[in-house]
């Protein structure tokens, strides 16, 4: 498979974008990164970007992701908000792991909003559903089904009592 060589090439696969847990918040529409590729307070952030970058790009797919390098002498982070605020977040000395953490403290979804998100999503997007809560209360409302046997009884072939019946 060519997209199979390179650099660990497991960072293009779908299942590990999908794996990814910074979910950033709808107010941010710009996030960079600034680092540089020398130096040994800049590695954690050199590894924020290889290995966390494409899943942050992948699970956010309305947010403009940014990255500079060799233009500053310390590592941080900008996110950009929609109310034209921007917030720093200082990287300078930590390890992709730290950084990680403290994103999903400051920046990300809280997991119960994202678990809620999730429900919906799913619960909306399948037209199977019927019951309580649901679009349909019953299966008769959609088109083509048999009717309610409570409101229109059913024909006499397919009620048991009159199909097994010995004669």
């Amino acid at each position: 498979m060519p997209f199979m060589k390179g650099k660990a090439p497991v960072r293009r696969t779908l299942k590990y974008l999908e794996a990814g847990s910074l979910v950033l918040k709808e107010r941010i529409k710009i996030f960079c990164v600034n680092y540089n590729h020398h130096g040994n307070h800049h590695k954690g952030a050199r590894d924020f970007v290889f290995w966390y970058l494409p899943q942050i790009q992948y699970k956010n797919p309305n947010v403009q992701v940014m990255t500079l390098t060799n233009m500053t002498p310390s590592p941080f982070i900008t996110c950009f908000f929609d109310t034209g605020e921007r917030m720093h977040i200082d990287i300078d000395s930590k390890t992709k792991e730290e950084v990680q953490t403290h994103l999903k403290k400051v920046i990300c979804k809280p997991g119960h909003i994202l678990a809620a998100e999730l429900k919906a999503v799913q619960k909306k997007n399948n037209p199977a559903n019927f019951g309580f809560g649901c679009d349909r209360q019953c299966i008769c409302e959609v088109f083509g089904q048999v009717p309610c046997p409570g409101l229109v009884p059913l024909p006499k072939e397919m009620r048991g009592k009159y199909k097994y019946a010995k004669d």
